[in-house]
């Protein structure tokens, strides 16, 4: 099971694995901060008791997070938003995405999410599975 992790910062809620190292650091897999995905603020993990009893209950409070920012797979058919970032540990795959015009501060219409989620930017309607989707940080318009 995966760790729960709540920004000291902004109070984004998260998964520790969705969040690569983006500092540089050179110890890496030693390194023991965590960056926010949402306000890229490195912080120390800290355990609390009973966390995973609340993981259990809790388990999709991502989308919680102040200014309506939230990960794609937690907006509604039909709603527009504003890509803040993607948080993916591959490069390449950004620069695929950039090609088609999925790049920080564009405006995106999910308009489905199954089979595949569907997404309007701009002109072009890009299909993609979740596991790219759940990268794709948003913030909702209002």
């Amino acid at each position: 099971m995966s760790d729960a992790l709540t920004c000291p910062l902004c109070g984004f809620v998260f998964e520790k694995q969705e969040t690569p190292c983006q500092h540089g650091c050179p110890l890496g897999r030693f390194c023991k901060l965590v960056c926010c995905p949402n306000c890229r603020y490195e912080f120390t993990p800290q355990r609390q008791p009973f966390a995973w009893l609340q993981r259990w209950f809790h388990r999709r409070r991502a989308g919680r997070a102040a200014g309506g920012v939230c990960g794609l797979p937690d907006l509604k058919e039909g709603e527009t938003s504003e890509l803040i970032g993607i948080i993916s540990s591959n490069p390449q795959r950004r620069t695929r995405l950039a090609v088609f015009g999925l790049v920080p501060g564009s405006q995106l219409t999910l308009h489905q999410k199954r089979p595949s989620y569907i997404v309007r930017v701009g002109e072009t309607e890009l299909a993609m599975d979740g596991e790219i989707a759940r990268e794709l940080i948003v913030r909702r318009s209002h």
